[in-house]
């Protein structure tokens, strides 16, 4: 059984911090910031950040016979091998389909509590927001029956799945690729609490300037981004540990990134509290916490050999 190194996972938090407030300076000292023309080009750059953390610190901090899953470089941070192939294929489709549902149902759970203020009949906001966009379609839009508006969201959150990979999996290299297995040794519980709270505060660049959270004190703020990244978190621990593939959980968190808004799909007012309303609200956290309890801490996960 491996030992925790503790240096090289400094090395790599420091390096992945350091790194993403770099590229978050122009945000900050430009003046305009989260409403810089370029936020979203900042935001991609930004995410590749933990992948350039964990190659400088494998390939210059780690000896290549404590690596986790191999020598090699891919296998331990887990983009190789891509076998076998069904049991990886099962992952990938779980990681795929996943967030999407929680996300859904912490919606509805929130809707049940009396927190989440939907309607799921009309979907007012949505249609607004639709009409807006495309105002010489706005008649059809409004009279566009509300199970065709949900299946078309619904597929572009798939299809946006598929897209956000290549961003996402800049994170994914990094956190789950690297950091989970480097954790590992610390046992399940650990691992997802530390991992999470360390993916959480890397958004601090953009969190503190009002992103995900507008009007909300930084620090609770930064508070509820640990909360979420620690839930969603420990679903994306287990795919990444079960499965001993960092690509189950990039797809994981593309399809995360592409759910997160469908509480605009089914609110009945844009009105709402960021920190109660899922995912980035406490009654997100609920179920995936549930789910990763019955998957992480009762189903066994192998644990990685150093070769």
């Amino acid at each position: 059984m491996r030992s925790i190194r503790l240096k090289p996972i400094v090395y790599y938090v420091v390096i992945a911090y350091a790194l993403a407030w770099l590229v978050a300076l122009p945000l900050w000292f430009g003046g305009q910031g989260l409403g810089d023309p370029l936020f979203t080009l900042y935001a991609l750059v930004m995410m590749l950040t933990p992948t350039v953390a964990a190659l400088v610190v494998t390939r210059f901090a780690e000896p290549t016979d404590q690596r986790p899953g191999g020598p090699g470089i891919a296998r331990s941070l887990g983009l190789w091998p891509l076998k076998p192939v069904g049991p990886l294929l099962a992952f990938v489709a779980a990681g795929w389909l996943l967030p999407m549902l929680l996300v859904m149902g912490g919606l509805l759970l929130g809707a049940v509590l009396g927190l989440y203020p939907a309607d799921f009949a009309q979907l007012p906001v949505l249609r607004g927001l639709m009409a807006q966009q495309a105002p010489q379609a706005a008649e059809q839009i409004m009279s566009m029956p509300a199970a065709l508006l949900i299946a078309s969201q619904l597929f572009n959150v798939l299809l946006g799945s598929i897209i956000n990979l290549v961003p996402a999996l800049g994170e994914e290299i990094g956190w789950r690729g690297w950091l989970v297995s480097r954790l590992e040794p610390c046992g399940k519980t650990a691992t997802v609490l530390i991992s999470g709270i360390i993916w959480g505060l890397w958004h601090a660049p953009l969190i503190l300037l009002g992103y995900n959270y507008p009007g909300v004190p930084g620090w609770l703020s930064l508070l509820a981004m640990c909360g979420m990244t620690i839930s969603f978190g420990a679903v994306f621990a287990w795919l990444r540990l079960a499965s001993r593939s960092v690509w189950p959980a990039a797809l994981a968190h593309g399809s995360l990134n592409a759910a997160a808004g469908l509480f605009l799909v089914f609110a009945s007012t844009s009105d709402l509290d960021m920190l109660v309303i899922a995912p980035l609200g406490w009654t997100g956290w609920i179920l995936p916490l549930i789910l990763a309890g019955l998957l992480l801490w009762k189903l066994p996960v192998k644990r990685q050999r150093t070769a």
